[in-house]
């Protein structure tokens, strides 16, 4: 499955606010944007509250910015209800 995130780094802590009324994932990482540190962190971030291995989670649009599509493999889809 495909998920449209939208990350927030530097945040105080790690959270995953839920859904925006066009379906995007508003994720707060508390990692810079230097080095890929908040890209490391979104995919950790995903991979835990999904339940599933961190490489089943991997960016595919957006590595540089701050909106992202990110494929998950291996995930039940009502993890992903949840989430909102």
């Amino acid at each position: 499955m495909c998920i449209r995130v939208r990350v927030v780094p530097r945040a105080k802590e790690d959270k995953i606010e839920g859904f925006s009324p066009d379906r995007i994932l508003r994720v707060r990482v508390a990692a810079p944007l230097e080095k890929n540190r908040a890209n490391e962190r979104l995919v950790r971030v995903l991979a835990n509250a999904l339940e599933v291995a961190r490489s089943q989670v991997r960016i595919v649009v957006g590595r540089t910015a701050r909106e992202k599509v990110v494929e998950v493999k291996g995930a039940d889809p009502g993890a992903l209800e949840r989430l909102g």
